[in-house]
């Protein structure tokens, strides 16, 4: 699974790193941001469900 974050589409909601956090992280401004390493999704079964609750969409969690 390859998973990104469009930083031009989030609010810096922080609902992805709440569903997900050994994923995703926030950036010193509250954005969200994959964490180093994680961008094959690290094998989090939580990943589509932060995909699924990012209020805008940000998030693609995709094969």
């Amino acid at each position: 699974m390859r998973v990104s974050i469009d930083s031009g589409v989030c609010i810096g909601s922080g609902m992805c790193a709440l569903t997900a956090p050994s994923v995703f992280d926030q950036d010193d401004d509250g954005f969200g941001l994959v964490r180093p390493g994680k961008e094959d999704g690290g094998g989090d079964p939580l990943v589509k469900e932060a995909a699924r609750g990012c209020p805008v969409q940000a998030i693609a969690a995709g094969d």
